[in-house]
């Protein structure tokens, strides 16, 4: 059986109006995934920061550690500094991966909306209509401080951060100076957030694919 020969006659309006349909579908489903894939991350990663708390309460309902252990810094065993610290360093797991579903994203919307500007214009001309939505292939930008993922990222910075310098202090059984706990748990969170920054200003300096056909580029 043989196939019919392609369409190479214009495309008709209705066919632009059933790749917008497409379009306003795709771009849902890649705001869904977002949401799913941070909330996925973030409850795993409250899931591993918890842990040492309920170690500490198993303890200490077995009576394998005196609730008045816990009342000072130096009387608290040291196992229970290197739970956390530990749980700390598995915090980081959760906090790479979300930097990567945020890349990877808002690539997948980058490539939706270098799509929808294929068809925009045409639709304009012929339907005096335009999607309310973005059409530039450089959208989204993907490190936005003051964006939900990035508001994200900082606090999980902040609480592993947190974990890792008091985990890392106990062990060291030093006597935890308040000034110099902050200033370590802040230079830590610094590390971490500046993973988070040169990680996505890579993916937004990537470098454009081969294009053997020398057709123009959209994202220029």
């Amino acid at each position: 059986m043989r196939k019919p020969p392609p369409v190479t006659g214009p495309l008709e309006a209705t066919q632009f109006l059933q790749l917008a349909a497409v379009d306003f579908s795709g771009i849902y489903q890649v705001h869904l995934a977002a949401k799913e894939e941070r909330l996925k991350m973030t409850r795993l990663a409250m899931s591993l920061l918890s842990v040492p708390f309920l170690a500490t309460i198993a303890l200490t309902s077995a009576k394998v550690v005196h609730p008045q252990q816990l009342t000072t810094w130096q009387s608290a065993p040291p196992y229970l500094f290197a739970l956390v610290a530990a749980f700390g360093l598995l915090g980081v797991l959760p906090y790479l991966r979300l930097i990567e579903a945020v890349n990877a994203h808002a690539r997948t919307a980058r490539a939706i909306n270098n799509f929808r500007l294929l068809y925009a214009a045409r639709l304009k001309d012929e339907l005096d209509w335009s999607p309310n939505l973005p059409v530039d292939p450089r959208f989204p930008e993907t490190y936005a401080p003051l964006a939900w993922p990035g508001v994200n990222v900082m606090m999980m910075s902040v609480v592993n951060s947190t974990y890792l310098t008091v985990g890392v202090t106990g062990l060291a059984r030093q006597y935890p100076n308040l000034a110099l706990l902050l200033t370590s748990v802040l230079l830590v969170s610094l590390v971490h957030y500046a993973v988070y920054y040169v990680r996505c200003n890579v993916t937004r300096r990537r470098r454009l694919p081969h294009n053997p056909f020398d057709f123009p580029n959209l994202e220029t």
